[in-house]
């Protein structure tokens, strides 16, 4: 056995000959670096997400789930998780009919579900009628974080499932 040891390095013993009939003698880490390495190896299970609590909800169950309006009108609740904290959440927004949401933005991406209602929805820094594309129930769409966008309900309300990992926020565009 080949042994060597040194203060602040990791010694990989014995020789190890490679294929190329090359040597390797010894790999010498210094500790900090080794120290790093690891904590990089582990930091995804050190700051992994805690566990969501069970959720199984019925279209009925849904629909009675109401919250603290974000706007006039506009209803949301969390379902699981809490936007304004880091980590997966899902919320339901009810939205009333001949509601115009002005363009605005989120510091996280977004995923969109329409469940009810037809969700007219468009992208850009100014609200653009020609801009807004029909999502009817069961269309699904994308808020990428800081891309604005807007949106309106026409004659009937709208219920949406919004899905993103907070902390969120919701910031207007100037107009």
């Amino acid at each position: 056995m080949h042994d060597e040891k040194r203060a602040g390095c990791i010694a990989v013993t014995p020789p190890i000959t490679c294929s190329t009939n090359i040597e390797v003698r010894c790999m010498r880490i210094p500790l900090q670096i080794s120290g790093l390495l690891l904590a990089i190896a582990f930091a995804p299970a050190l700051h992994a997400d805690q566990p969501l609590p069970e959720r199984r909800l019925t279209p009925a169950d849904l629909a009675a789930v109401s919250g603290a309006p974000p706007r006039p009108g506009v209803q949301m609740r969390a379902l699981v998780g809490d936007p304004s904290r880091p980590g997966l959440y899902s919320v339901r927004v009810s939205i009333p009919a001949h509601t115009r949401v002005p363009p605005h933005t989120h510091r996280d991406n977004r995923a969109v579900l329409v469940l009810s209602g037809t969700w007219y929805m468009g992208y850009g820094t100014r609200f653009a009628s020609e801009a807004l594309k029909a999502l009817p129930a069961g269309s699904f769409y994308t808020e990428p974080a800081a891309q604005p966008h807007f949106a309106e309900t026409q004659d009937e309300p709208v219920v949406i499932i919004v899905t993103g990992y907070g902390p969120s926020d919701t910031h207007m565009v100037p107009q």
